[in-house]
């Protein structure tokens, strides 16, 4: 039988908060003075066993991992503790495969396939198995299949063809190009030049990106089903300059094209134009500092949208955008033997303005993941769409301790209001008041664990108390326990 959400909130915090508490008075005295620079150790017999396996000739490389993680929530995608399906309890088990030919010198051909089997315990909330409760098989994907060009043609350049991963800066606005399908995948198919002039401490990056909204479009799948992991088809062009000449001021300036052309319901239709840069870079020995902003402008057809004094029809037209993203964090590193961290974060997204013909509402991109919570992304199914998160302020510290070796522990607090107090792109408006900014009280802790080079974990727990922005007002919540296995 289910557990309440009480229960199960309840042991998930006191396990992370109670082995934080014990393990914190084992912390063993370590030596701050330099130690002399030395050779790496040799490596066990089981180690060196494992990578023999692993690189049977110069020119092959392969690797797997395995993950298993249970995710639970109530009231998160629907925002109302009555509506069906508003309580979800699933495992995910993904598992990888990966393999890296080096035929020539600086030259390598990269693939990897994913597979991930969800169990859930509950009648799904969302994805193509939505509604139904027990086995989901999904299906196996090629998520990586790339040429990979080190020093081309002499030149410190480096080309990068075909499905690959991209992450620039924190993944503010690229991180992620498949939302719908959760960290199943992130990939993007894509070609990037990387161009490094180390005499100036410049990179110059390139990027071209064409991405369907099916994940069969390019590739064959394994069992399809002909998935979407996106809302729309992409195209875009990536230009971002980096220097890093003043170590205290690192200086990253960007501009972003995407093209979206409507494949769901909810997908765009929009041209949008992206000017941004960011700074970061230490202050002194204890501070670091991160600090990242952007404008839109363009073009958007949302059908989703909902303005004021607009007539139904009124959904059909493109709007021309005016929006901006800020997001910026300060650092303090104590620099003791526990490495205590504090950090105050604020990031500002713009929401649209319903009484303009305009869309000022910020469009994260290809960051649609959980960048500080996963609270904040799911949230957003029933305001926008999962993870395309906007009209926002959040701000609020996050403690980081390390109170053994290889653990970590983590706990934030974000006070979180919208810009305007209107949710313009709600399919249903009764689950916003419509007349209040403050979106509630955020609360998470996370205990991460490295039991061996192989093997890692993590308990996640978060809460948002809404606040009056919601038209219901109940505790969310969201648990995680994770394992990773890594060959």
């Amino acid at each position: 039988m289910q557990q309440p959400v009480t229960t199960k909130a309840q042991a998930l915090t006191l396990i992370t908060l109670g082995a934080t508490l014990v393990i914190c008075p084992a912390q063993t005295t370590q030596t701050t003075a330099s130690a002399p620079a030395s050779s790496p150790p040799a490596l066990s017999s089981t180690e060196q066993t494992i990578k023999d396996i692993k690189n049977p000739a110069p020119w092959l490389n392969w690797g797997a991992d395995f993950r298993a993680r249970n995710e639970y929530f109530n009231d998160l995608l629907t925002l109302n503790p009555n509506a069906a399906l508003h309580e979800q309890d699933y495992f995910r088990f993904r598992a990888r495969l990966w393999v890296s030919v080096t035929p020539l010198e600086n030259l390598s051909v990269n693939a990897r396939i994913a597979d991930e089997v969800r169990e859930w315990m509950l009648p799904a909330g969302y994805t193509p198995y939505k509604g139904s409760s027990g086995l989901d098989w999904r299906e196996g994907i090629i998520d990586s299949l790339n040429v990979d060009w080190k020093n081309a043609a002499g030149l410190p350049l480096t080309i990068k063809v075909g499905r690959q991963d991209l992450f620039l800066g924190d993944g503010f606005l690229v991180g992620d190009g498949t939302p719908i399908d959760g960290s199943w995948t992130y990939y993007l198919d894509s070609a990037r030049l990387i161009y490094d002039l180390k005499d100036q401490h410049t990179t110059i990056d390139a990027i071209g990106i064409i991405q369907n909204a099916h994940d069969d479009a390019w590739l064959p799948t394994i069992n399809p089903n002909h998935l979407l992991v996106t809302e729309q088809n992409e195209k875009g062009g990536i230009l971002q300059v980096a220097n890093s000449s003043i170590k205290a001021a690192n200086l990253t300036g960007y501009f972003i094209y995407k093209n979206d052309t409507r494949v769901a319901a909810n997908g765009d239709n929009a041209d949008i134009y992206t000017l941004g840069g960011r700074i970061n870079g230490p202050l002194s020995d204890h501070w670091t500092y991160w600090v990242e902003g952007a404008y839109q402008l363009g073009r958007k057809q949302d059908l989703s949208l909902k303005h004021s004094d607009a007539g139904a029809a009124a959904a059909l037209d493109y709007n021309n955008l005016n929006a901006f993203g800020f997001n910026s964090k300060l650092t303090y590193l104590f620099k003791d033997k526990l490495n205590n961290q504090l950090t105050m974060s604020l990031e500002l997204l713009s929401g649209d303005n319903p009484s303009t013909g305009n869309d000022e509402m910020f469009d994260v991109l290809w960051g649609r993941w959980p960048r500080w919570s996963e609270i904040g992304l799911y949230s957003y199914a029933a305001e926008t769409r999962i993870g395309q998160e906007a009209n926002l302020i959040r701000f609020g510290p996050t403690w980081t301790i390390n109170p053994i070796k290889d653990l970590e522990f983590s706990a934030s607090y974000y006070a979180l209001f919208a810009m305007t107090d209107v949710a313009t792109r709600a399919a249903s408006t009764t689950l916003f008041s419509g007349n209040d900014n403050f979106r509630g009280n955020f609360a998470s802790a996370m205990l991460k664990y490295k039991f061996s080079p192989h093997m890692n974990g993590h308990l996640w727990g978060e809460m948002l108390f809404p606040g009056a922005y919601y038209a219901n007002t109940t505790l969310i919540p969201f648990l995680r326990a994770d394992v990773m296995v890594t060959f």
